[in-house]
């Protein structure tokens, strides 16, 4: 058998993650594209819901508690079958993952890519630097490769037509993989829906003026639109929001199919993670803000009075 091309698959209980379908379908491609076969990598608690997307499906028994048991077992997957390329979804996780298992397999790392070509001549590859403003064309000749997929550059994959199979994996783990275990996890953010799964972000940024504008504005406003909220730099550092709801260069990228930005002024640096939103919406009562020339809708105003007359049209 050919080398395969590798997936790694996320699902929360029999629902798959938006950015793990994002991935399915890059894999698919370059699955196609090069006549490979394509292999998902899940753990057991996704691994049926892999088989409704991939053809084949290797089930990791074991948990993976902490980083260094899914580099493992990662690397386990790939060496196992001879794999030419492993693919996930470009999550924090995967920025600190990904990296070590390309080491650990001798392989080429690719990160945050909106576009990915396998030819004979090598593995090419599209990402975005310099805060998203220069567009950068990468070339490998390595005969490994390790690609994280920037989240919202690609649609999410449909299922497929058939189910797949599912074949268990057995990871034999080492000392060195037991370093570090969580354990307990505390969620800090109060969004029910995740960033990343989000079909609507309702952002904030300094012009709220306050934390308790976010709770009077923002909170129910995603309630009614069944969005998550999300943050600018500015606002994160006064301490209004937990980092975790940052968007911008150094917080999440997002691409929702509607971006609401409340009081942003629109830095370059928050125009980074927002990019690649379908249809923004912006609110500021500066008529000369950043963020009227990046938006599909302008309104200048309070956003104090803004919002609440639009909860009333929304009730």
């Amino acid at each position: 058998m050919s080398q395969p091309i590798l997936v790694w698959f996320d699902a929360q209980g029999d629902q798959p993650s938006r950015p793990a379908l994002q991935a399915v379908q890059v894999a698919r491609q370059v699955a196609a594209e090069t006549g490979r076969p394509l292999v998902a990598v899940a753990a057991a608690q996704a691994a049926d819901v892999a088989a409704r997307y991939v053809p084949s499906v290797l089930r990791i028994d074991t948990e993976l508690v902490n980083q260094d048991r899914h580099v493992r077992a990662l690397q386990t997957a790939f060496e196992s079958q001879g794999a030419s390329m492993l693919i996930m979804a470009g999550t924090r996780s995967a920025q600190a993952i990904l990296p070590r298992v390309a080491l650990r397999v001798d392989g080429a790392f690719l990160e945050d890519v909106l576009q990915l070509e396998v030819s004979s001549g090598g593995t090419q590859a599209v990402r975005l630097s310099q805060l998203q403003r220069i567009r950068e064309t990468l070339r490998t000749t390595a005969e490994r490769v390790v690609v994280s997929v920037k989240i919202g550059a690609f649609e999410p994959a449909e299922p497929a037509a058939e189910t797949g199979t599912v074949t268990p994996l057995l990871i034999e783990m080492e000392a060195s993989d037991e370093r570090v275990r969580v354990e307990r996890e505390l969620a800090e953010s109060a969004n029910s829906v995740s960033l990343d799964e989000a079909g609507v972000v309702i952002a904030g940024g300094r012009g709220l003026g306050s934390a308790e504008a976010f709770q009077q504005l923002l909170a129910p406003l995603a309630h009614r639109l069944g969005g998550a909220i999300g943050a600018t730099r500015a606002a994160v550092d006064a301490g209004w929001r937990p980092y975790e709801e940052q968007i911008g260069q150094t917080g999440k990228t997002v691409a929702p199919d509607v971006y609401l930005a409340l009081g942003v002024s629109g830095a370059v640096q928050h125009l980074s993670g927002m990019r690649r939103s379908r249809l923004v919406v912006a609110i500021n009562q500066d008529a000369d803000a950043p963020i009227f020339k990046h938006c599909d809708v302008g309104i200048v105003g309070d956003v104090h009075q803004v919002v609440p007359a639009l909860l009333d049209a929304l009730a």
